[in-house]
């Protein structure tokens, strides 16, 4: 079976990367995210096994021990962690894997898979990402300046990546989204193509 690929998906807080990764998803049966653990508390709506694995600090350091990350970091003063288990079932099954992690994590997960194509989204402006920030009215006004000034750090590791998406319009990412990750899968350099010049050449 053909091994799925690996695509990192990272942007700052309220860019809408988790809105444009849940309707590729949803989109493409071909395409999985996998689940991180964290050690923060699941907010209003969010499940456990769904939207992360919550788990407590003192078993999520167990798995570092163990060696059971791929990638870890610590944001906004919690751990998060994407499971070398979980995403290895992804693409044993032939499926592509997104892993929905920082820079901190696609840097770690670029040392040992240099075949991962990673990919960052843009806000169109930092004006335009405080008002999404507020508008989805999760954070008060010290915690929306905390993550815009911490969305500014993290937009000078964009020249890290191999694509960047700037998301204005929602469709329009969507569509560039699902373009790279089909161009990347296609790819000669990735691909196995020996079986297939075989039937045509011989």
């Amino acid at each position: 079976m053909k091994q799925g690929r690996l695509f990192i998906i990272s942007a700052p807080s309220g860019a809408g990367k988790t809105s444009l990764i849940s309707h590729v998803t949803d989109m493409r049966s071909d395409i999985k995210v996998s689940i991180s653990h964290t050690t923060r508390l699941p907010r209003p709506k969010e499940k456990d096994g769904v939207d992360y694995f919550f788990i407590q600090k003192n078993e999520f350091d167990e798995m570092i021990c163990k060696d059971e990350f791929i990638e870890h970091a610590i944001i906004y003063d919690h751990k998060y962690g994407t499971s070398r288990k979980s995403v290895k079932k992804i693409t044993d099954a032939g499926l592509h894997v997104i892993l929905e992690i920082d820079w901190q994590g696609a840097a770690q997960v670029r040392k040992q898979f240099s075949s991962t194509t990673s990919i960052f989204i843009l806000p169109p402006s930092m004006q335009d990402l405080e008002d999404r920030l507020k508008k989805r009215a999760q954070d008060d006004d010290k915690t929306i300046s905390r993550r815009l000034t911490f969305a500014k750090n993290e937009i000078k590791h964009c020249i890290d990546f191999d694509y960047f998406i700037i998301n204005q319009d929602f469709d329009i990412s969507v569509r560039e989204l699902l373009s790279i990750i089909d161009s990347e899968k296609n790819k000669i350099s990735n691909l196995n193509y020996s079986d297939v010049l075989t039937k045509l050449l011989n």
